[in-house]
């Protein structure tokens, strides 16, 4: 008799030794699997019921809004709506300003924090470590307790109030050198020692090597990076006064001036739009945002 048998019953095969899985043990495997799931569909019940919201609001008349009961679904679909923000609002100037700054930005801070990443991943020079735990350590630092040195800097510099100022606050980030570097170093070295054998640069190396290897990183750090732009509140409104610059969210905060001659109806329908964008990119780079995400804690 050899060490391992093996049993052909009804065409399938079954190891002899290893007693299969006892009826209570699958049986609480299934529930437990079960249990996950509807957990899941609850959490994502509640994710999506203030987006369902927000959309059918958007084909309300203004009474129906606040209406009590609720309403979730209207009576009449009011498709006008989304005509009357375009035509009683600059929201092709917002979503213009908006797409300008989302689109510099995430290009910037992806060129500076990948070649950034580079030289701190796979080059070697004194206080290297010190120098990028200190520039990480930014991360920590709220926004709030510097950006009023940063105002005054930038007004010196005659930028305040034009678009370049939002542009060289965010062109740099340190999540982004970051997340690069995690990523950089699931690359095997042998890689670029190789192409330094063959005579290529350490710029050569980073253009033609690692940003081809590293594109799950690159669209995770520029789907957060376009988001966090395209959604920021803060900035454009500390340094853009002039309505010509106003991005989205500037825009729309115009129709809550005045809560009592709010049409919130078109507030909503200009809140679906502006939301659209970001819900198109998330479905188009979400393969690569959980692969990016999920490999650049890891080292090979």
């Amino acid at each position: 008799m050899t060490e391992t048998q093996v049993l052909v019953t009804g065409g399938t095969l079954r190891k002899l030794g290893g007693p299969a899985p006892a009826p209570r043990v699958r049986a609480g495997r299934t529930v437990g699997r079960i249990t996950g799931y509807i957990a899941l569909i609850i959490a994502a019940i509640g994710l999506l019921a203030p987006f369902a919201w927000m959309v059918m609001s958007s084909l309300k008349n203004a009474n129906e809004v606040f209406s009590v009961p609720v309403v979730w679904v209207p009576e009449t679909f009011v498709w006008q709506n989304y005509v009357d923000i375009w035509t009683k609002s600059n929201m092709l100037v917002w979503i213009r300003n908006t797409l300008f700054l989302a689109v510099s930005v995430t290009f910037l801070q992806v060129l500076t924090g990948s070649f950034a990443a580079y030289g701190f991943a796979r080059m070697r020079f004194a206080g290297r470590d010190i120098l990028f735990l200190a520039y990480i350590g930014t991360i920590a630092v709220p926004w709030q307790s510097y950006m009023i040195p940063q105002f005054i800097l930038l007004s010196n510099l005659k930028v305040s109030n034009t678009l370049w100022a939002i542009i060289l606050l965010q062109a740099f980030g340190a999540f982004g050198v970051f997340l690069m570097k995690q990523y950089y170093e699931t690359i095997p070295e042998e890689l670029s020692e190789a192409a330094r054998l063959d005579g290529l640069s350490e710029y050569g190396i980073w253009r033609r090597i690692m940003l081809p290897l590293s594109i799950p990183a690159i669209a995770s750090l520029t789907l957060l990076t376009f988001v966090n732009t395209w959604n920021d509140y803060l900035g454009p409104l500390i340094y853009l006064r002039n309505p010509d610059l106003w991005t989205i969210q500037l825009g729309l905060k115009s129709f809550v001036s005045n809560l009592f001659d709010t049409n919130y109806a078109l507030l909503f329908a200009g809140l679906t739009i502006s939301v659209l964008p970001i819900a198109i990119i998330f479905l188009l780079g979400q393969k690569y945002f959980v692969e990016g995400i999920a490999t650049s804690g890891m080292k090979g």
